[in-house]
């Protein structure tokens, strides 16, 4: 296999991954095969917050060391109707622990950095995602766009 063939397969999965760790199930082709991502999937596309987290919570009973259950889980709190930002930041704080390198979990916890006004945080879990992304990723763009607005939002 040649240097470019190789670096073709490589983006190719980092990308395939990277739909997943940021918690955008509905773009990871193989979310059927784990039942807990295809029960969020549904409820995502639903914007069932609830269902979501009821199925999370059992996930995470049965598998705490799943970094993207946690992901996912504190996702769908900071989207529900009247977060609980600290548990928000727990569950976040978990898949990080668990996963350094959790690309959509460095994105989710610095756009809920941006929900509580902590701009200085969010710029951090950018500037990781800016060493993580060998190439340009959608979690740093995503969060990147996000400060811009938050920032274009708070000037007077």
């Amino acid at each position: 296999m040649n240097h470019f063939t190789r670096l073709l397969v490589t983006t190719c999965l980092s990308a395939s991954a990277a739909a997943f760790a940021a918690g955008d199930v509905s773009d990871y082709g193989n979310s059927s095969a784990d039942p807990v991502l295809a029960t969020t999937q549904a409820a995502f596309a639903k914007k069932d917050w609830a269902a979501a987290q009821a199925g999370l919570q059992q996930a995470l009973a049965a598998s705490p060391q799943n970094a993207d259950y946690h992901n996912l889980y504190a996702y769908s709190i900071r989207k529900g109707p009247s977060p609980d930002m600290a548990l928000v930041f727990k569950h976040y704080g978990e898949a990080l622990r668990l996963n350094p390198k959790h690309r959509g979990a460095h994105e989710y916890v610095g756009e809920a950095y941006l929900m509580v006004n902590d701009a200085t945080k969010a710029k951090q879990h950018l500037a990781a995602l800016d060493k993580l992304c060998f190439l340009p990723c959608e979690e740093y763009s995503d969060l990147k766009k996000a400060i811009a607005a938050y920032e274009a939002r708070r000037k007077p």
